[in-house]
């Protein structure tokens, strides 16, 4: 019977690994990763993955919208994509049947989702699998500034989460890529050890502290690590170049997203930012037009501030 369950639980955790498989030439698709992340968050709370659409609406609806690439799709829609096309993947069922990305039939029957019964069972039975499952899933679609959010959001803890020993099997793991050790420090050395953005530069017992070397086009979204997608940045404008606050235009000045607000005068300190050059030292490598090219589309959000 061990050897049946743990076959079982390989099984199913290696379908939820095999969701990374829906990105296609470096676009970015989380929806059904977040519906799945929801879903977890659910599990760890209340022992059930169970998901009404009056609840999925809205909470995966702003979840799509704040971790997805921009859209001109309503939240609704967003919602609704993941929520009835996510039963294709043999991991998620609806109480029952309704056609895909359909939303009247989801209002007027307020459809029920849920994990399937098996996997459902699994996950019942071992809570370390959440944080596992979690974890494949929010490292695979999301650079490492942002998943702390995306698994708060989804109301999972990031600690235990990010530090969850066990793995979910990979589905291709002769295609996985590794991490280059070298190309942090070398980003941070090219940059002069300061923020490309804001030019901080602090320093600890003489190392560089408050300081990351940030991906143009995201690690997880097939971006190499070379010096020209890479940027030195502080912890705080890593983590807004993330979340589609800040981009470069095409002349390699910053911009600010018109969706960001601050009242605050260190929050308003952001605007200044815009239309500034980016900051380095003669002869710094600069990062390549199709990696910016694929930030502004998949990463940045609303539009940049007037000039």
């Amino acid at each position: 019977m061990g050897d049946d369950t743990g076959t079982g639980r390989d099984e199913a955790l290696a379908k939820l690994a095999r969701l990374r498989q829906h990105q296609r030439d470096g676009r970015r698709s989380p929806h059904k990763p977040l519906l799945v992340l929801l879903a977890l968050g659910r599990m760890a709370a209340v022992g059930s993955s169970r998901l009404p659409w009056h609840d999925a609406r809205a909470a995966l609806g702003d979840l799509v919208a704040e971790f997805g690439p921009a859209s001109n799709t309503s939240r609704v829609q967003g919602a609704a994509y993941p929520f009835t096309r996510l039963r294709t993947d043999g991991i998620w069922i609806l109480d029952h049947d309704v056609p895909m990305d359909t939303i009247t039939p989801l209002n007027a029957t307020d459809a029920v989702g849920q994990f399937t019964a098996d996997l459902e069972s699994l996950l019942r039975s071992d809570p370390g699998l959440v944080a596992s499952a979690a974890r494949a899933l929010v490292e695979s679609h999301f650079p490492p500034s942002i998943a702390p959010d995306v698994l708060a959001a989804v109301g999972l803890d990031p600690d235990a989460v990010l530090h969850s020993p066990d793995a979910v099997p990979d589905p291709d793991p002769g295609s996985r890529r590794r991490r280059d050790p070298r190309w942090r420090d070398a980003v941070i050395q090219a940059w002069d050890r300061q923020c490309a953005f804001c030019g901080f530069d602090g320093q600890f017992l003489g190392a560089t502290v408050g300081i990351d070397a940030a991906h143009v086009r995201w690690f997880a979204l097939d971006g190499p690590d070379d010096l020209d997608n890479g940027l030195a940045l502080c912890v705080l404008h890593h983590k807004l170049f993330d979340r589609g606050v800040l981009g470069i235009d095409t002349g390699l000045r910053l911009c600010v997203s018109t969706a960001f607000t601050a009242r605050t005068p260190a929050g308003k300190a952001i605007y200044d930012l815009h239309g500034r050059l980016l900051q380095g030292r003669p002869g710094t490598l600069h990062p390549a037009p199709s990696h910016l090219d694929w930030h502004r589309d998949q990463v940045f959000k609303g539009q940049p501030l007037p000039v």
